[in-house]
């Protein structure tokens, strides 16, 4: 079958469903008259171009500097774990995702917000980069519902990279994280350095987990351990990264503690249109954690490979488990109460067995991780 072909057919299988997407529109600030409902209160800092100096509206420019801004979204009370009720006009908050506060932030406002949220219980932080294929909006209120659903104390972050929000983009978006790259760098220096901040947590997503490490063998190459030192935990969820390049990426980035999480899945579709996009032999998001090989590899980068092929997927790509996990995350935490697991410094190749009920004694490593 032609490339041509190859792509035709797999794109129309990864849009098959889908929901239309969402303009900027859904980011207006509207009144939240019901002081009961729920708010996440998020950051930002973005390598995207700000349309005009005083609103947070973001184009799919690559911006000369970083932005900075603040966003408060309302969850509705009838939210269901792992999705996202958009609007279908003038956001509710009351039925739908909502901003309801919103401000531009310098940088000096930015790392001073941290400060603030650092002395406060919520004084951990989240640092969230998106994948391929998303808008703005998109990635933050997947952050706000991330949030929201797990359960997880802290102040979350998005990194928002300029993603063309389109699938024939993948080219365009592969050089924009390589554009923001020193920026990402930049931002973890800002977060870390926080005083008072309590856990670190890196999470990068498809192309994101690209950035993550690059940003991350960067850190290493210029010495900065400071950064690492500060970081908690490094996850990164179905990342577009080819194997070798992982490899090579790990040679100079070294083992981190806890120990690196890679969440995989064997039936990925968007990974797997990846591959065949760049002519790679695997993507790291994809392996099989029953391969010896792929066991040599967590073990010799001391990293956990966690294989969630089980847990149901939100996407018809099945490239978004990890929004389902995050859902299941105040489960996993209670389950891990009630037993005792193995310490979550081990490294090794994981699978999570079922969808949140009963979990095989490995993948408690991992659950454990993510949780804290």
């Amino acid at each position: 079958m032609r490339f041509a072909s190859v792509l035709a057919t797999v794109l129309a299988l990864l849009t098959a469903g889908c929901a239309a997407r969402h303009g900027a529109d859904v980011l207006q600030t509207v009144a939240a008259h019901d002081s009961a409902i729920k708010t996440v209160t998020l950051y930002v800092a973005t390598t995207r171009t700000r349309e005009a100096p005083t609103n947070n509206v973001f184009s799919t420019d690559r911006a000369p500097r970083l932005n900075f801004a603040r966003f408060t979204v309302s969850i509705p009370p009838d939210h269901k774990p792992a999705e996202i009720e958009w609007p279908s006009g003038t956001p509710d908050p009351k039925r739908n995702f909502a901003v309801v506060d919103q401000a531009v932030l310098t940088r000096a406002e930015f790392k001073a917000a941290l400060a603030a949220a650092a002395r406060t219980p919520r004084r951990d932080f989240l640092l969230y980069v998106h994948g391929y294929n998303n808008s703005f909006q998109e990635s933050l209120f997947r952050l706000a519902q991330l949030t929201a659903d797990s359960g997880v104390p802290g102040t979350p972050i998005l990194f928002s990279w300029p993603s063309q929000a389109s699938l024939t983009g993948y080219v365009a978006d592969k050089d924009s994280v390589a554009y923001s790259r020193d920026d990402l760098v930049t931002v973890l220096g800002d977060v870390t350095a926080t005083p008072h901040a309590g856990r670190i947590t890196l999470f990068g997503h498809s192309m994101g987990g690209w950035l993550t490490m690059e940003a991350l063998r960067q850190i290493r190459l210029t010495g900065k351990t400071r950064i690492f030192n500060r970081l908690s935990q490094i996850i990164l969820a179905a990342p577009d990264i080819d194997i070798d390049v992982f490899r090579r990426q790990m040679e100079v980035i070294g083992p981190n503690h806890p120990p690196m999480a890679v969440l995989v899945a064997t039936d990925d579709r968007a990974l797997a249109l990846s591959r065949r996009i760049s002519a790679s032999k695997n993507r790291l998001g994809t392996l099989d954690v029953t391969d010896p090989e792929v066991r040599q590899i967590a073990d010799k980068n001391r990293i956990q490979i966690i294989d969630i092929t089980q847990i149901k997927a939100i996407d018809g790509a099945n490239h978004a488990r990890f929004v389902e996990l995050a859902a299941l995350m105040p489960k996993l935490a209670e389950s891990e109460k009630r037993r005792s697991g193995t310490p979550i410094g081990q490294a090794g190749a994981f699978v999570l067995d079922a969808v949140g009920t009963t979990i095989s004694a490995p993948f408690r490593i991992g659950s454990r991780a993510l949780a804290n």
